[in-house]
């Protein structure tokens, strides 16, 4: 093994910033940066606690994940344990470490007798989740709160059902009625493609929360309708059809003036003659008619993109006369007013009908869960946010809440959206005055009666989707400081910004990269420079960025060249996996050592980071498999998705439906029965009208392999209508049938197997365990399995950054990084005002100046946590970091941010493997370390090693004023 690494002079300084944040007594936010052992300061923070005194029970922890909760449960209990059986000596040392001084004689006595106090906590320390925390306050005070007594809460998965279900009565009722719910979704599908029409609606239930929040802000549709006329400026009876016939009124524009002009333009050159047909045209129709042509008569005025034209008659005119040029452009401008309000009232209507069927989706939602008594994860927030802030029985469950929590610690506090904050802020609003403050209450050894403690990182805020926004994060530090400062109470804040996990190469890059205003716009204050502290010093690192890899597509083939050439090949994102996977296989097999470790690359070390799941992660995982390389698959899978799990939905069909010939055909040929190619064709071939079940029946007798996919059959058919889903299936696989798949599929058909009767069993505690009920859930809710791939050993993990939050490897590879996020939502939604509103735009040009405004401000907030993650996925790696791509990298893609970056201060090097990538001036660029023993402080038996050399350890490449893109 090599030598430690840790400089024990900056251990030392990062001991006592952390210690700093540990110290129970004062209030502290914590600012940690990627690696910076923010787990740790918290679990300090709560030893120090208990070892203070303080009741186990008065000590609120909330964490991000259940994984989160349960990670810091086990250390705080590891470390109790720990303390319960250490030698004197042992136990002094740690508690040392823990406060920064020995400890007394009673604090020892006391963390002895901890790990048993903790123990008999009724129900155990209270680490949760933010969502767990709100569960146990509504079940605490159900009537205030206005749920029933015994609600359950119900997974994503059944109320994903009950959204479908809700969705479904709703387009129901709108078939069959005609009143304003018939008109609005009428309104909303004559706006949008027919295939586009389901993701609307998909994309209003995935934002129910928002709508209800509005609709219950406004006092319901009226009011919300009143709100969006408010947000465009027009009224809340404006109608199109009015505004435009007003418009083509002859009170709306100058007659008279126009008529003069058009005289003077049927006199003048082709152009205005042509302008002055379409005035006449104008003129002399009646109102139906003008508003038929009032498309056309705009263009005589409006550009296409509905700006005034500069021109509008020749030269000629325009000197001689100039009243009649002026009253041209006066329409002009009129036209383009009108356009404008036309615009806004289009959008009104559209906008009025979607929250109209927002608020029935919602209602009908809202319904179905009342009548279950159920909840979803959504409620749990809104719901203890509307107990803990409302009026009424709000300050008596306060105060009942207050005599039990005196401690609240927040995990990951950048990722907690604002209804979430909301709850928290009412849990600690009174710890900064009166009694909660401290005034008369009691303490222990010096603490606080009350404090606040929240670390997280607002660079490493990815999460927008549940609606976290790192400026809360922020704002709510200073609100939080400020009432500390008011009352007179200890406040500190403390920095982390230094890093256990990662190398100094891989460290410095992530500097360089965010250093700029480019990728750091959204990551990063201007005011203060991203900076790291590797503690690992002198551990080996390297950075090395590849070439993109671009395909050339082939050429169009000559007209009469026979079509015996194939006229495909793999593509960019295919030959990049193959290249990745080559390079691993590659390690592997020649023994490539991990410096920083002193052992071999095991597959285990290497981690694959993607922003999205698709085609290229299924190509890597291909890839990877075909060079026997372990790989643990991805962390998230679609169970219907899967061939095995499709061989037994398919099954299931047949045993539904026996006459259904290409789904008998298809277990026929699955792994489950085994036929091969020639027995299907005999089976099937010659059978005139007979079906293929009749068909098996009557030939079971030619050959014993339908013998015996007869009787198996046959057998499942008598037992599938007094089986449930569960029994069948697992029967089915006992009775040889896990071997079978095993046998074609290999093991990886374990997982979606076993998941597959988990979700069988979930399905019959819900619902009436019929076959047809289930196979129609499964497959019309398309069920996800998530993967914990923290736990996948010796495999290589494939994973999308978010669900690497939190998780580090000693190799790290970034191969999605050439394109921008190019998406936006249909519904916009402004959440900075006091009063939030929607904006949903059928199409762009729909957009008047505000909604614009609003488009450019998702479109920006879009942009900014790209570049965060981009930050996270960098920050995963400890010794070695890959960046790659396929195709061109688009501007202000990650690749085209590390490589201007690091491109003027690495070195080309050469590598066989990757020799596909080589073209012309684009090589592999490397940033790199070897390893190096810690520099240990002398003492008066050693002589002073040297210090530390500088970061980089080759002859970087002369700096370059514009660094060459790939």
């Amino acid at each position: 093994m090599s030598a430690a690494v840790f400089d024990p002079d900056l251990l030392e300084r990062v001991g006592a910033r952390q210690r700093e944040g540990a110290d129970a007594t004062f209030s502290a936010w914590v600012s940690a940066s990627a690696g910076a052992g923010k787990t740790r300061v918290l679990r300090d923070r709560v030893l120090r606690l208990l070892l203070a005194g303080v009741s186990p029970q008065r000590v609120l922890c909330l964490t991000f994940t259940k994984a989160a909760a349960a990670e810091m449960a086990r250390r705080i209990n590891t470390e109790l344990g720990d303390w319960a059986v250490l030698e004197d000596e042992g136990l002094s040392a740690r508690l040392a470490a823990l406060g920064g001084e020995p400890p007394t004689d009673d604090v020892t006595r006391r963390a002895r007798q901890l790990f048993a106090r903790v123990l008999e906590v009724p129900g155990g320390m209270k680490i949760m989740t933010i969502h767990a925390f709100c569960q146990s306050v509504l079940r605490r005070f159900p009537l205030e709160a206005g749920v029933m007594p015994h609600f359950q809460v119900m997974e994503d998965r059944d109320a994903g059902e009950l959204l479908e279900d809700a969705k479904a009565e709703l387009l129901a009722r709108a078939h069959t009625d005609d009143g304003e719910l018939s008109a609005a979704v009428a309104i909303v599908a004559s706006r949008v493609h027919e295939a586009r029409f389901p993701e609307l609606l998909s994309e209003v239930a995935r934002t129910r929360a928002a709508f209800a929040k509005m609709l219950l802000d406004t006092g319901g549709f009226e009011g919300a309708r009143a709100r969006i006329a408010d947000v465009l400026g027009v009224s809340p009876d404006i109608d199109p059809a009015s505004v435009l016939e007003e418009t083509c009124s002859d009170a709306s524009f100058d007659g008279s003036a126009l008529r003069d002009a058009a005289a003077l333009l049927a006199a003048g050159s082709k152009t205005d003659q042509a302008r002055a047909r379409v005035l006449d045209d104008w003129f002399a129709a009646d109102l139906p008619d003008r508003r038929a042509r009032f498309d056309a008569y705009s263009l005589a005025f409006l550009t296409k993109e509905g700006e005034p034209r500069k021109q509008l008659a020749t030269k000629g005119i325009r000197e001689s006369r100039p009243d009649a040029d002026s009253a041209l452009h006066a329409e002009a401008e009129r036209l383009c007013a009108v356009r404008d309000r036309l615009r806004k009232a289009d959008l009104y209507v559209a906008n009025a009908a979607l929250i109209r069927v927002a608020a029935e989706l919602v209602a009908s939602y809202e319904a179905r869960k009342a009548a279950g008594g159920r909840l979803d994860y959504d409620d749990l927030i809104g719901r203890t946010r509307m107990l803990l802030r409302g009026a009424g029985a709000a300050a008596w469950v306060l105060f009942k809440l207050d005599g039990g929590i005196d401690h609240v610690l927040i995990d990951e506090a950048q990722d907690t959206n604002p209804e979430q904050w909301d709850v928290v802020l009412a849990l600690v609003e009174e710890f900064f005055s009166g009694i909660g403050a401290g005034d008369d209450a009691p303490e222990q050894a010096g603490l606080p009666a009350r404090s606040v403690f929240a670390v997280g990182d607002a660079k490493q805020s990815i999460y927008s989707f549940q609606g976290a926004d790192p400026s809360r994060f922020e704002s709510v530090r200073r609100y939080l400081e400020a009432r500390a400062a008011a009352a007179e109470c200890g406040w500190t804040n403390v920095a982390l910004d230094f890093s256990f996990r990662s190398s100094r190469p891989v460290l410095e890059a992530v500097d360089r990269v965010f250093a700029g205003t480019a990728a750091g716009g959204g990551v990063v204050d201007p005011a203060l420079p991203v900076q790291h502290t590797p503690l690992r010093s002198g551990m080996a690192g390297r950075v090395e960025i590849w070439p993109p890899l671009v395909v050339e597509k082939p050429g169009a083939p000559e007209p009469w060249k026979p079509p015996v050439d194939p006229v495909t090949r793999a593509g960019a994102m295919e030959q990049l996996a193959e290249l990745i996977a080559a390079r691993v296989a590659d390690w592997l097999e020649t023994g490539e050592m991990l410096e920083s470790q002193g052992r071999p690359v095991e597959a285990g070390d290497v981690m694959v980071l993607v922003r999205q799941r698709g085609a290229f992660v299924e190509a890597l995982v291909r890839a990877f498999k075909a060079r026997n390389v372990p790989v643990a698959g991805v962390d998230r899978m679609v169970l219907s998705e899967q061939i095995a799990v499709m061989d037994l939905l398919a099954l299931g069909s047949f045993l539904l439906l026996p006459e259904d010939d290409l789904t008998l055909a298809t277990v026929l040929k699955s792994p489950l029965v085994g036929l091969d190619e020639e027995a299907l064709f005999d089976l099937a071939h010659d059978r005139g009208q007979a079906s293929l079940w009749q068909t098996l029946l009557a030939r079971r007798d030619r050959s014993r392999a339908f013998a015996d996919a007869h009787d198996l059959l046959l057998d499942l058919l008598a037992r599938v209508d007094f089986e449930r889903p569960y029994e069948l299936y697992a029967g089915i696989l006992a009775r040889g049938g896990r071997e079978r798949l095993f046998a074609r599929l290999g093991p990886d058909a374990a997982d979606p197997i076993d998941e597959f009767l988990v979700l069988a069993l979930g399905y019959e505690r819900s619902h009436a365990p019929t076959l047809q009920g289930f196979l129609h859930w499964v497959t019309a809710g398309q069920a996800e399995v998530k993967r914990d791939l923290d736990q996948t050993g010796g495999a290589v993990r494939v994973m999308t950054v978010h669900g690497a939050k939190g998780l580090e490897a000693p190799i790290v590879f970034l191969p999605d990084t050439t394109r921008l996020p190019r998406t936006l939502p249909s519904i916009l939604w402004d959440t900075d005002s006091d009063r939030p509103y929607f904006a949903w735009l059928p199409r762009a040009d729909d957009a008047d100046a505000k909604t614009l405004a609003l488009r450019e401000r998702v479109r920006m907030r879009r942009d900014e946590e790209y570049r965060r993650l981009l930050y996270v996925a960098m920050t995963r790696a400890e010794e070695r970091l890959y960046i790659c791509g396929w195709n061109a990298p688009a501007d202000g893609s990650w690749f085209d941010l590390v490589h201007l970056a690091l491109a003027s201060v690495s070195r080309p090097v050469e590598d066989p493997v990757l020799a596909p990538l080589v073209r012309g001036d684009t090589p592999v660029l490397r940033l790199s370390a070897p390893q190096r023993d810690v520099v240990e402080r002398p003492d008066s038996d050693r002589t002073p090693e040297p210090a530390m050399p500088p970061p980089w350890l080759y002859q970087p490449a002369p700096p370059e004023p514009t660094p060459p893109r790939p």
